[in-house]
């Protein structure tokens, strides 16, 4: 069993309540207005927690995670809107980069890049990704891998989309949160991945049935991942263990 806890972060709360259920030996602590659920799935320490919507709320909760619970790597969970060709609603997407779209201090800094650090893109942990993917490719549908952009705005006109696309042709898809939690375990050099399923293609009917899509189609897509994931985790951890 690691020594740290993995950190299992939901942008919405259908997706927490989908994990919850999962939880043993669940206790929960209230910090900063949030609730940190942590107990074990599958023998695997894990927190569940609720970071709410934006890269602030995001970023605040990646900070308490480590500093509280010193979790040794961090999964984001949520939806996207799909931006690249192919990129369909059902399908999944996990970052290898993220990327701030909305960052802009030029022209003191190139634009996406975040001031001080000499970069825009920030890199998802690869191991910790192929796992996911893995699991994901056992229990979910299409699955992409590439560029994330996230921002503090909902993308949901053909005309912002389209921008979006003519400034970064990589993109596959575009949230509110993971870039900013990707710069902050950057900052503490601990392993995260961000997972999302798509939900709209970012246009002018991303608002059609959004919370209908996240409560029937987006949470239980999240709890077959993580639940594979950590499934495999712990059949891994007992394959290594010597016989006795």
């Amino acid at each position: 069993m690691p020594h740290r806890p993995a950190a299992i972060v939901s942008a919405m709360h259908e997706e927490l309540r989908a994990l919850l259920p999962l939880l043993n030996d669940r206790h929960t602590v209230r910090l900063a207005g949030r609730d940190f659920h942590h107990g074990v799935i599958h023998d695997q320490p894990v927190v569940l927690v609720l970071a709410g919507i934006g890269k602030v709320a995001a970023a605040t909760t990646a900070v308490l995670l480590m500093h509280a619970y010193d979790v040794g790597q961090l999964v984001f969970t949520g939806v996207a809107g799909g931006l690249a060709p192919g990129v369909e609603v059902g399908d999944v997407v996990l970052a290898r980069q993220l990327l701030q779209h909305d960052m802009d201090a030029s022209p003191l800094f190139p634009r996406f890049e975040v001031p001080l650090t000499g970069r825009s893109h920030f890199d998802a942990d690869a191991a910790l990704t192929d796992a996911l993917a893995a699991a994901a490719s056992r229990s979910a549908g299409r699955v992409h891998q590439g560029l994330i952009v996230s921002g503090d705005r909902f993308v949901a006109s053909a005309v912002d989309s389209n921008a979006l696309r003519a400034l970064l042709p990589d993109a596959l898809a575009v949230e509110m949160e993971g870039a900013a939690v990707a710069q902050v375990c950057a900052d503490f050099g601990r392993p995260f991945a961000v997972v999302r399923t798509i939900s709209d293609r970012a246009d002018d009917t991303a608002h059609v049935d959004f919370a209908r899509f996240i409560e029937e189609v987006a949470s239980a897509t999240t709890r077959s991942i993580i639940e594979a994931w950590l499934l495999h985790q712990a059949n891994s951890v007992d394959a290594s263990s010597p016989v006795r």
